[in-house]
């Protein structure tokens, strides 16, 4: 685990430019999840801290994906430096959060952990650079839009940004974002596709995940 350093954890993130992320309490589900997304070419898989039993499931995924050296496994929706702590004793890859709290940076650091804060607005994006983020994460993507990067980007030479919320796994979204600057997605409910029946198609998450990549491989800088 030692061998993925932040550095190279944000190039395998660039090079595939899709980051799913997900949450589901049944570990079983969660790994055939995880499964497809991989038979679809994904290589980094972020999973939310949302539900009482996370951490158990989040678990149950690091060793599941043993089987997988080439996939990094980070954990999401972290809101303060002990959670981060205690997911990086775990064996989390990386961290991600929806705001910027820096008390987290200073955690990753401490770890040599890849750190990626939330921000919605400028301020917080020039924070979050300065505490050393390498990569940040644009949330609500739905609401800030591929324009907000195109225009920020000029401002702020350099930044990295993931937006996650809003992205869906079509050529027009996925055009948009991407000419804008973005070097990186994340995307969740749009690329969980279910069935009728409200299971995971997962079939359906392992044909849009190939699918997705190919499409961000022509769009990319």
């Amino acid at each position: 685990m030692s061998a993925h350093t932040p550095d190279s954890i944000v190039q395998s993130m660039k090079s595939s430019g899709m980051i799913p992320v997900f949450y589901h309490a049944d570990i079983e589900v969660a790994k055939s999840v995880l499964d497809a997304c991989y038979r679809g070419g994904v290589r980094v898989f972020e999973f939310t801290n949302r539900g009482g039993n996370a951490f158990d499931v989040f678990n149950a995924l690091l060793s599941h994906v043993e089987q997988y050296p080439d996939m990094l496994l980070g954990i999401g929706t972290i809101m303060d430096g002990v959670t981060a702590q205690k997911f990086i004793d775990a064996g989390a890859h990386f961290i991600v959060s929806p705001i910027l709290k820096t008390e987290m940076g200073v955690v990753c650091h401490e770890n040599n952990k890849l750190w990626i804060p939330g921000c919605a607005t400028l301020t917080e994006i020039v924070t979050a650079k300065e505490a050393g983020a390498k990569v940040i994460k644009l949330f609500p993507g739905s609401v800030l839009g591929p324009d907000y990067v195109s225009s920020v980007l000029p401002v702020v030479p350099g930044l990295q940004l993931m937006p996650t919320g809003g992205v869906e796994p079509t050529e027009a979204s996925l055009s948009a974002w991407f000419k804008a600057g973005v070097v990186c997605v994340g995307m969740g409910s749009k690329l969980m596709v279910k069935n009728t029946d409200g299971s995971f198609d997962l079939a359906g998450i392992e044909k849009l995940s190939r699918e997705a990549l190919q499409t961000i491989s022509k769009f990319r800088k």
